[in-house]
């Protein structure tokens, strides 16, 4: 397999009028590649490893744009980190119609990529949008309840009732009430699966200052999760698409992530002896992130 050395810009594109910070990767030698557009999950901004994907893709030849969401990361928006389900899709819009846009790329080869909550993000867009070449969701959230209620019955109503308490104030022009995104067993956080914390902390590296400053979430969140069920329409999606699961997920819960991964026309599944966030991670990133590139060759190939 050839290897393509690359270049990466830092760029920009407008969602409903705020600016979301973006990556570029542009492979060198490949004459208009397709393009993957990337963003991360829960309360995520892309330093988490996107960039680990996005250079396998252009070292494989592939355009890649890595972006993070209104509020997140590097991308402007305040207040920050108010996690709107709406709103992110509309990001989602706007970085595919931004793909669309770009010289040197086959534009009508765009490919959407996305993990765990931002999988579940890239399953709607593909049952919207018929015109991707090709989805890819890694351990995505699929179903609203299997998600919300695998923890503790403690854990929901203690998250339940910050939630409550950010929403009304929030009806009062209070600023966000705030829980953290990962935490440890027995911490009030919307995720607290054991080792996760440990997990996260790795995949940030040299960034782990950024991530232990911005490891929180506006609660109301967690009033939303359990009517967010991307899954429902599994059967809408037309486009090839990989999903790929863990099967130690207790974050989005494997049983539930398989049953509708069958449900779209064109999928195909694969799934991994590890839990929720391993993926990122070696020794299990290298398969995983193989496994991405031969399905893109087979059916998003560089010379259609």
């Amino acid at each position: 397999m050839t290897q393509h050395t690359y270049v990466r810009y830092d760029t920009t594109f407008l969602s409903q009028g705020t600016r979301c910070a973006a990556w570029r990767y542009r492979p060198d030698g490949v004459q208009n590649p397709p393009i993957v557009v990337l963003a991360h999950g829960f309360g995520a901004f892309r330093e988490l490893r996107l960039d680990a994907y996005a250079s396998r893709f252009a070292r494989a030849g592939y355009a890649a744009l890595v972006f993070d969401y209104r509020s997140w990361g590097a991308s402007e928006g305040e207040p920050r980190r108010v996690l709107d389900i709406g709103a992110q899709h509309a990001d989602w819009r706007a970085a595919v119609a931004y793909a669309r846009s770009l010289d040197g790329v086959d534009t009508s080869r765009v490919v959407g990529w996305g993990s765990s909550f931002g999988g579940g993000h890239v399953l709607n867009l593909a049952a919207h949008d018929h015109d991707l070449a090709a989805a890819i969701v890694q351990v995505p959230h699929v179903t609203g309840p299997a998600s919300a209620f695998a923890q503790s019955p403690k854990l929901v109503a203690r998250l339940a009732a910050a939630a409550l308490r950010d929403q009304v104030g929030s009806w009062f022009g209070r600023p966000p009430y705030r829980v953290r995104s990962i935490g440890k067993p027995g911490e009030i956080a919307m995720m607290t699966s054991p080792g996760a914390y440990d997990l996260v902390m790795k995949m940030a590296g040299d960034k782990s200052e950024q991530l232990l400053a911005e490891n929180d979430v506006a609660a109301r969140i967690a009033l939303r999760v359990p009517l967010y069920s991307p899954g429902r329409n599994a059967p809408d999606i037309t486009a090839p698409t990989l999903v790929q699961l863990a099967r130690k997920d207790d974050v989005t819960p494997f049983a539930k992530a398989l049953k509708v991964a069958h449900r779209i026309p064109n999928g195909e599944v694969l799934d991994y002896d590890c839990s929720h966030f391993e993926p990122y991670l070696d020794p299990h990133f290298e398969q995983i992130v193989s496994d991405q590139i031969n399905f893109l060759e087979r059916h998003v190939p560089l010379s259609p």
